[in-house]
């Protein structure tokens, strides 16, 4: 029994040892990351504009593509302000 209990011991130092290095690694990791978006903020900001435009130019060339679309932009606004009440009413049902 006193064996068993030793072995427990050292597992879980072992465990503890080992999730102390994982805290310190992600710490560094968000230190760089950190450091990286404060010594070029420019860069990331134009990156995530251009992400978000490129996805919206993609959004509307497929909705051109689409006859039923393309033919009735009533239609499109109509469904755009379901999507959002919709989007609206389950994030507020989730939290």
């Amino acid at each position: 029994m006193n064996k068993i209990s030793e072995q427990r011991e050292k597992v879980e130092a072992e465990i503890k040892k080992l999730e102390a290095m994982g805290g310190s690694l992600s710490g560094k990791a968000k230190h760089i990351r950190d450091s990286a978006f404060k010594r070029f903020p420019v860069i990331f900001v134009l990156l995530s504009t251009f992400g978000l435009v490129a996805t919206l130019y993609g959004f509307e060339k497929i909705i051109d593509q689409t006859n039923f679309f393309a033919n009735n932009p009533t239609t499109i606004l109509l469904v755009g302000l379901f999507t959002l009440a919709f989007t609206g009413t389950l994030y507020k049902k989730l939290n």
